[in-house]
Formats: structure tokens, sequence, C-alpha cells
């Protein structure tokens, strides 16, 4: 599985009545992240009025890592706007934070949605985006005459090595897409007779 990803932090700002809104998008892999961002926009303007967030903070489509708050906007004017608008990229592990000084005049809920909404659309199409292909942690255990044919298959099956570990044994460590985990499965086992096969490991993630 692959998606789009933010390649590198956005900030969009603009004035609507008075009250100034500064977007920030960043890259956020999980929601831990998102919640640290958010902390840290609130760091850098302790004097604003309102800090309203959200985060899709995993796949586009993982509804498990959802997050927003209208921080005390008129409840569904803020959070959940700004959430549609990042679900409706396409794009995953991105957050919005969005600052609000207040200038005086009322915006109204309607206002107030077409505010959050913006400032999240708008620095939206300043994002520079970069594809994330998602892979699964393997071990393989090779013999030392084998490092090297067990290395050109990675580089052909385009087979991320994490680690190395030189004991009696070679011990790796590799991530691999989805779609590659069973053809480099068959000619690692053609190469080796069926001496070589992928161990799956416990996902980090």
């Amino acid at each position: 599985m692959q998606y789009l990803i933010p390649h590198k932090a956005v900030i969009f700002e603009e004035e609507i009545k008075k009250s100034r809104f500064i977007t920030y998008l960043q890259h956020t892999p999980t929601i831990e992240d998102a919640r640290q961002f958010w902390q840290d926009i609130r760091q850098q303007h302790p004097t604003a009025r309102h800090w309203c967030w959200a985060a899709v903070a995993g796949a586009p489509n993982d509804s498990q890592a959802l997050g927003f708050s209208d921080d005390g906007e008129p409840a569904g004017t803020a959070g959940k706007p700004m959430l549609a608008c990042l679900q409706g990229s396409g794009v995953g592990e991105i957050s919005a934070v969005v600052v609000r000084y207040f200038g005086g005049v009322l915006l109204g809920t309607g206002g107030l949605v077409r505010a959050y909404s913006s400032g999240v659309q708008q620095a939206l199409k300043l994002l520079e985006t970069e594809i994330k292909i998602e892979r699964s942690p393997f071990r393989l255990v090779c013999d030392y005459h084998q490092i090297d044919r067990v290395q050109q298959y990675c580089q052909q099956f385009d087979v991320v090595i994490v680690a190395q570990d030189y004991q009696e044994k070679v011990s790796f460590e590799l991530a691999i897409s989805s779609d590659k985990i069973s053809p480099f499965q068959q000619i690692l086992q053609d190469y080796s007779s069926g001496q070589l096969y992928l161990q799956p490991l416990e996902n980090s993630q």
C-alpha cells in the first residue's frame, strides 16, 4: 500500500474581518505527534484566541487515526471542517493547526466554517508531497557466501535493509512492501533450494 504524505511543512496566513488566521500543515505519523505539533504551535502563539486542529495521522483511509478540536470555537465550526479538507486531499500522516487572533468582529458559524476551511484548503495548495510505501518487517538469515546475492535481490525488489547482524550467520532485518513479499520470497527459495525464507517480525507501528 502506498499513499501521499507531506514533504515539508507549510504556513498560510490570511486576514478575515480583522481576525488573523494562520494555518500550519505538518507531517505527523501518529496522533501523539499531531498533539505535540498542536502544543508546539500553541507555545509559538501564546496570545492567540484559538488554536484549532485536525489530523489524519495514518493512512488517508484509516479512521482510527483521526482527531480534531474546535478549541473553544462553536462546536462544528473549526476542527470538523478542517478535518474534512484534510480527508478530501487524499494525503496521510498530516496535521493542520489554525491559529486565530480575534479582531473584534464576530464571523458567525457559517463564517467560521468558511474561514477555517479556507485556511486549510489554501495551505494544501502550497503543500509538496511524497509517496510513502507501507512496508512490513521481516528477518532473513543467510550464510556469508549468500550475502552478495541477497543484497542484489533486495535492490531488485526495492527491499529496505533496516539492519544487519554478523554472527555465526548473517541476520538481515528487512522492510518489504506487500506486493513484493511473494516474488521476493520465491526468488530466495529458487536461489537457495528452499533454504532461505522470510520470518515475519512484529510490526513496531
